[in-house]
């Protein structure tokens, strides 16, 4: 009603003025007439307009109704709005719009599945490569092919993560919950990472006992891990012996899993952004090979599996990252 009284502010206004104009028509004419004509006449008008308002809110009820309330154009069908010609208008605008927009999210999910398609084809096509340089290096004992094995290692965890992420947007199709083991999950991202953890000098200190088990996917479960160890290493360079500790314990009817490196930790600017995509902060830029992505993809696959995480740390105090889960029964 108040949208409808809004639209009609024009006529009821022209009304006041024509009802006070008729009268002081009246008045310079010199014509005397009965106060009584003039109400009548008054009475008369408003009456009609009056008719006339009431008729226009029942034909277009609906219509002012949904503009009021846009929801109402999704939740209920066209029809609802009339069968008057500015409802009939309303409905084939918001249809040619619906059909429209439609189109649209038709054409961009094309294009965004046949990018991941490309990206998928691309990321195996790029491991038949490292694979033949890593065979070539096993036949290599010079102290460059170290540093060629370094490189390789990157670029095998650049691959991975780029795979990932044009996977994420199709996970629910590409992800299997099963029981699993979080020690052997953890032992074989470990295995996994040895040659970094060797390079960099820092050892992996496991607290989990075998009996631990939880509901999640294996290959997701390990590339979250692989992230967070692979930051917690790179961000650990520069002592002697430094350590990274896994430690598994139940609270509430979770299990947690806590990964507490010995790093330079993060600043308290940054900490709030850290999740964010392609956010590198002031650590990450004295480490080029951060791209803001780890940890992003990290808590967007924790949101699909239902699993939680979260991150606490400080300057030159380290980083801990805790994973929780529901216990497994």
């Amino acid at each position: 009603m108040r949208l409808f009284l809004k639209d009609h502010r024009l006529l009821l206004g022209c009304y006041v003025v024509q009802m006070l104009l008729v009268p002081c028509v009246y008045w310079v004419s010199g014509e005397k007439r009965p106060p009584s004509i003039m109400l009548y006449g008054v009475l008369l008008g408003t009456a009609v307009l009056a008719v006339y308002l009431v008729v226009r809110y029942i034909q277009l009820r609906e219509v002012y109704l949904a503009l009021q309330e846009p929801e109402r154009l999704v939740r209920e069908p066209y029809h609802s709005l009339g069968d008057a010609e500015l409802a009939l208008a309303t409905r084939n605008l918001v249809s040619e719009l619906e059909r429209r927009q439609q189109n649209e999210i038709n054409e961009l999910r094309a294009r965004s599945e046949q990018q991941t398609v490309f990206m998928n084809r691309w990321v195996h096509q790029m491991k038949t490569p490292l694979s033949i340089i890593q065979l070539t290096l096993e036949d290599v004992e010079d102290e460059t092919a170290g540093s060629i094995q370094d490189e390789l290692d990157k670029l095998r965890k650049g691959l991975e993560m780029v795979l990932h992420s044009s996977r994420l947007e199709q996970f629910e199709g590409d992800f299997r919950v099963e029981r699993i083991s979080l020690l052997e999950s953890v032992k074989a991202s470990i295995a996994e990472n040895r040659r970094l953890f060797i390079r960099k000098g820092v050892i992996p200190v496991i607290h989990i006992e075998p009996k631990w088990q939880i509901y999640s996917d294996t290959k997701w479960l390990r590339f979250m891990l692989t992230q967070i160890l692979t930051n917690a290493v790179n961000y650990s360079e520069g002592g002697s012996d430094k350590k990274i500790t896994l430690t598994a314990y139940s609270q509430n009817d979770r299990i947690i899993l806590d990964i507490q490196d010995q790093g330079i930790g993060i600043s308290a600017e940054d900490i709030q952004r850290v999740f964010h995509p392609y956010f590198t902060g002031e650590r990450g830029r004295q480490y080029h090979e951060s791209t803001g992505m780890g940890l992003y993809l990290v808590r967007e696959i924790s949101k699909r599996l239902d699993n939680r995480v979260e991150l606490f740390s400080g300057p030159e105090e380290g980083t801990l990252v805790r994973f929780s889960w529901d216990m497994a029964k």
